[in-house]
């Protein structure tokens, strides 16, 4: 049986035990989830149910002629079936008893599945009984306990281990997996091979923050998948560092960015945020591929997934896969899939040498002063390539004007202290925005971003990016849009009454009416401001119905007499 159908059967039973204790009154057994597991039996043991005072019968006439109680038994039917099912109400309860200690000890040897379906026979035993208001409260005390033995044997297969340490992460090997490890066997290869390389750098700094917060330490690969263990790695959406995060996310983790830091691409400050963002996402999921959807697009969109499914059993990832952004979609499928070559490469064609010698062993001096990294690693004897992942997040490799902690290498603290007053004080940088102007306009009606773009002398595309049009490139009249500037300078529309290019070649040879062939993107009003004409002028010259144009058609255009 499958984690869903687990999951599922889960969910039915607790349903019912919701409808049986609505209907059932206060009868229904409780049987407590936080206390130490008790023999079936016992947790079924009842007291008998205090019989009613019978009311006082008065003397039958002695002319009545009384039946034996047999006869009178085989006379009324209710009679004989209450009996019948007194007699079956045991045999049920033994079953279904005996059935739930059978599903216990398969527990206790660790097949949950056996279990499961175990429990679900049972189930189906009681709903197929019938009989009186006893066995009712019976099978109603059956249904809860059943109920509580499958929630139970499903939580215990996701809590925390006692040691602290997070459930191990599902190597699952599916289609989508199997599709992963075929890229990094073939087109991917040297980016996994070069990934794996850098891994060496950071596994000891890393491995211990997981350790230390109790998180799985297959965790350590998300950085292979996210930037390949790039320090650096900035993404089209503005993410940076090997755990690439945004700057909003970065900022609410507690990274700080400024014109000389960003704790983005920090070795350790990075890490030990990603490390918290980690624990709240599977705070909220419950589950690790869930939580590493959320890492990458975002809790809030894959919230929104789930709040679309509309299904009666939990959500898990690979519910929500399709639904999920194509990126995001493969994300997960390329983090097992590196699980499954990390664990065993050889078997996908890999061979994976460990990198000797190389080490992010540091220690930390207190500096005050403006100086360039090179010309510290210069004065240290050390490789300025460690000296800058040590402080990677320095964004022009060098200290700030104020109280800074740096890192060296191990056992340089001692000559740091000889040298620190040769080390030449270095200017501030000053940074160069490359700065792109814009204008603001307000669109009007018959406006099309294709109009627009003409109309200033730029292309759709660069509107599009400055206003972050999608693809429909949809604006409405009223909106103020960004128009970037030509070549540097200021954008400007074409002066009214001097003809276009396409205006000169409608009128070429003086003729009094032109004929010009609309174009994707155009609009009535466009021309008729591209052509100084009015656009009721153009309605009547070309019976327009209506001022929707379609590409293609040909429209006639009064060309200005000069």
């Amino acid at each position: 049986m499958s984690l869903e159908a687990l999951i599922r059967t889960a969910v039915k039973c607790f349903a019912v035990f919701f409808l049986v204790a609505g209907c059932a009154g206060s009868d229904a057994l409780v049987v407590s989830s936080d206390r130490p597991q008790q023999p079936v039996a016992a947790e079924m043991k009842k007291e008998e149910p205090a019989k009613e005072p019978q009311a006082a019968v008065e003397p039958a006439p002695k002319m009545e002629i009384r039946q034996p109680e047999e006869a009178r038994a085989q006379d009324n039917p209710e009679t004989q079936n209450s009996t019948t099912a007194e007699e079956d109400c045991p045999d049920l309860t033994e079953k279904a008893l005996a059935m739930i200690e059978e599903a216990d000890e398969s527990w206790k040897k660790g097949d949950i599945e056996g279990a499961i379906e175990t429990l679900d026979a049972a189930y189906r035993l009681v709903l197929d009984t019938n009989g009186d208001t006893e066995s009712a409260r019976q099978k109603d005390d059956l249904r809860l306990l059943i109920a509580r033995r499958v929630l139970a044997i499903y939580s215990s297969s996701q809590t925390i281990r006692a040691n602290g340490t997070a459930s191990e992460i599902p190597r699952l090997l599916n289609a989508d997996v199997e599709k992963e490890i075929r890229s990094f066997q073939g087109p991917e290869r040297e980016f996994f091979l070069s990934s794996y390389q850098r891994s060496w750098l950071y596994r000891e700094l890393i491995t211990g923050e997981l350790n230390k917060a109790g998180l799985p330490p297959e965790l350590f690969w998300l950085p292979l998948v996210e930037s390949g263990f790039k320090v650096g790695a900035l993404s089209r959406a503005r993410a940076l560092g090997l755990w690439q995060f945004i700057p909003s996310t970065g900022y609410k983790f507690g990274l700080v960015r400024d014109e000389w830091v960003d704790e983005r691409m920090d070795i350790l400050k990075s890490p030990q945020a990603a490390i918290a963002y980690l624990k709240e996402l599977h705070s909220m999921f419950g589950d690790w591929l869930t939580v590493l959807a959320a890492y990458n697009c975002g809790e809030g969109r894959v919230l929104r997934v789930i709040a679309r499914q509309h299904i009666n059993h939990f959500d898990r990832f690979w519910d929500l896969y399709y639904q999920l952004p194509n990126e995001t979609a493969r994300y997960v499928p390329r983090f097992l899939a590196t699980l499954h070559i990390i664990q065993d490469p050889a078997k996908y064609g890999f061979e994976l040498a460990e990198a000797l010698g190389v080490s992010l062993r540091y220690e930390t001096v207190t500096v005050n002063k403006v100086m360039k990294l090179s010309d510290i690693a210069l004065k240290l004897e050390a490789p300025q390539e460690a000296i800058n992942i040590m402080n990677s997040e320095l964004r022009h490799k060098v200290t700030p004007d104020r109280e800074y902690a740096m890192r060296i290498p191990q056992g340089a603290l001692e000559k740091f202290n000889q040298v620190y007053e040769e080390i030449p004080e270095s200017a501030k940088p000053v940074v160069r925005f490359a700065q792109k102007t814009f204008i603001s306009y307000r669109v009007r009606p018959g406006d099309t971003v294709s109009s627009i773009a003409r109309k200033y002398g730029v292309t759709v595309k660069d509107v599009n990016a400055a206003n972050n049009l999608g693809k429909n490139n949809i604006i409405r009249a009223g909106r103020v849009i960004r128009v970037p500037a030509r070549g540097g300078g200021i954008a400007s529309p074409r002066q009214a009454g001097a003809p276009s290019s396409r205006a000169a070649g409608c009128c070429a040879g003086g003729v009094a009416i032109g004929v010009y062939q609309v174009r994707a993107g155009d609009s009535l009003w466009g021309i008729s401001r591209q052509f100084n004409v009015s656009m009721e002028k153009l309605r009547k010259m070309n019976q327009l119905k209506s001022d929707t144009l379609q590409a293609g058609m040909k429209l006639k255009i009064p060309c200005l007499k000069t």
